[in-house]
């Protein structure tokens, strides 16, 4: 399909929890015009219409996927949706944006992959603390060795609810610092062990503990709970040389460096090994606050007009629902240690 010349035109499936926010953004990008928004609810669509005028609404998702008026579909829709949607924009040439996860099984996850190279289209995830100024901060810092060797991270995100009846809380938050370790990282785990509990819903878990194991000996933690009192959204990073934490709750003072270690001193003269802990200064950044999802949409549209792939690709996003699935796994056979499985 070829794309107008004079704008990308796009078309948003889903005006749910995210939804409200790809149209805003769509219509205000430079180069782009929102042409439709799709969702199951009526009252739904008098929303968009009354907060969007002029924009043309449907309940039929064909008429995004299939509407050749239409070069770019966001698809903002429960995850059991996502493939059968992504794939019927795809067959059709169109480019995708979807939501995380990509899709509930790793073998969806990379049809769709296939079948966004095979037609030369952009497939981009939702992923969207890869475009989170924390999260880019602490990548630069990992990146340029401020903290030194890393030891090992660890995630909590927690509060009380929102509940879900699609899917557990592995696939849904879990899913977020899965895809934070894999950027900082810039590498996949080797296994996952997790444990989780539903207490609410059965066979949904509403609580998940996560231990990851990357290479060169990096390990990583998730604690991710809809049970819990406190809204929490904290990740530490331990170095050699420094140490880190990023509350992203604290909108003025997110990103903590502690110039703190453990070093070796001595050998005293019975063979003892001394140890010495190291207390310096604690660096707080400034950080140009940016809306993340803004960010992400705008790299989808560039990432269409220069041809190029997002940070947040299908293969990335194919990447995190193979640990998904492998943690379900070890859940499943209560929390024994279970292989990612790449290919």
């Amino acid at each position: 399909m070829a794309m107008s010349k004079t704008a990308l035109r796009v078309g948003v499936i889903g005006f749910g929890q995210w939804g409200p926010n790809h149209v805003r953004n769509f219509s205000r990008i430079e180069g782009c015009t929102l042409i439709r928004v799709c969702d199951s609810s009526e009252k739904r669509l008098a929303l968009a219409r009354k907060q969007f005028p002029g924009v043309e609404t449907t309940r039929n998702p064909r008429g995004i996927t299939g509407a050749p008026d239409i070069d770019a579909v966001v698809v903002a829709t429960p995850v059991q949706s996502h493939f059968e949607l992504v794939r019927e924009s795809l067959r059709v040439g169109k480019h995708v944006l979807c939501e995380k996860p990509l899709a509930l099984s790793s073998a969806e996850s990379k049809a769709l992959c296939l079948l966004a190279r095979k037609h030369r289209r952009v497939l981009m995830v939702g992923h969207v603390f890869l475009y989170n100024p924390g999260t880019l901060h602490l990548k630069q810092a990992i990146d340029q060795g401020e903290l030194g060797r890393i030891y090992y991270m660890d995630a909590v995100r927690t509060n009380l609810g929102p509940v879900r009846s699609d899917v557990g809380v592995v696939y849904d938050l879990a899913s977020h610092d899965i895809s934070i370790f894999n950027y900082l990282l810039g590498s996949k785990p080797a296994t996952v062990s997790a444990v989780g509990g539903a207490f609410l819903q059965k066979g949904i878990e509403d609580i998940g503990f996560l231990t990851l194991t990357y290479p060169k000996g990096v390990i990583c933690h998730v604690h991710t709970s809809w049970l819990n009192p406190r809204k929490v959204r904290q990740l530490t990073v331990v170095g050699g040389r420094k140490m880190a934490v990023w509350d992203d709750m604290n909108t003025l003072e997110p990103i903590r460096y502690y110039d703190k270690g453990v070093v070796p001193k001595s050998y005293s003269s019975f063979g003892e090994f001394h140890m010495i802990l190291r207390d310096g200064a604690i660096t707080i950044p400034k950080l140009t606050p940016f809306e993340p999802l803004m960010r992400q949409d705008q790299e989808f549209v560039d990432c269409i007009r220069s041809r190029r792939q997002p940070a947040a690709s299908g293969v990335f996003g194919t990447e995190v629902v193979r640990v998904l699935e492998a943690a379900l796994r070890s859940v499943k056979g209560g929390g024994r240690t279970v292989r990612v499985r790449y290919t």
